[in-house]
């Protein structure tokens, strides 16, 4: 039985747990869906929805994979073995990865940039619907997301982009804390106490 915990708990202790260290059991399809179905209610001026998912599972993702290290070994023959070896498994570190894709464009009345915002809300959402059915994340982006040439690879359309690759699994090690900003260096006050 999964454990309930306060939402203001969860994101006092919310943390990703690094891709590469993630493994089986992952979600199951329908898992997946009810994540995508979560991952959705996010703010969309205009109800546009700016964005949307491609699911790597199973086999595919050592194809793409593959494909992705001859791209990376064609740009740079000289490659180090440490990262040829970090390329041969970009989307297999985790049993799903998923790509929230952002189909931002200009409108008559939506500023792009609201639509691009709601495409992160959407990466963010993802990660806490997958934390939410007991699964570890972590939202990378990677070369690949910016190098419109892998996008044919990936199931990227033209005209749109990568807002991150979401891979989703369980985690083989304990999350850890990391270093968080004091309020006092990224807060404003403008106006009266209250």
């Amino acid at each position: 039985m999964k454990t309930e915990i306060k939402l203001v708990d969860y994101l006092a202790s919310r943390r990703s747990i690094p891709a590469f260290q993630m493994g089986l059991p992952g979600p199951s399809k329908a898992e997946v869906e009810e994540m995508l179905k979560l991952a959705s209610r996010v703010p969309d001026h205009g109800k546009l929805t700016p964005w949307r998912f491609i699911v790597y599972r199973g086999e595919e993702r050592a194809r793409i994979s593959a494909e992705l290290k001859k791209m990376a070994l064609a740009a740079r023959p000289d490659l180090p073995e440490d990262l040829i070896k970090v390329e041969e498994t970009r989307l297999t570190r985790a049993p799903v990865v998923v790509a929230v894709v952002s189909k931002a464009a200009p409108h008559f009345k939506i500023p792009e940039w609201e639509q691009v915002m709601s495409a992160g809300a959407v990466c963010l959402n993802l990660l806490m619907a997958a934390n939410a059915l007991g699964y570890s994340s972590n939202w990378l982006t990677e070369w690949f997301a910016f190098d419109e040439r892998a996008y044919p690879l990936l199931g990227v359309e033209p005209g749109e982009r990568v807002a991150g690759f979401i891979h989703i699994g369980t985690a083989t090690v304990p999350p850890t804390e990391r270093p968080r900003p004091e309020l006092a260096d990224i807060v404003t006050w403008v106006g009266d106490e209250t």
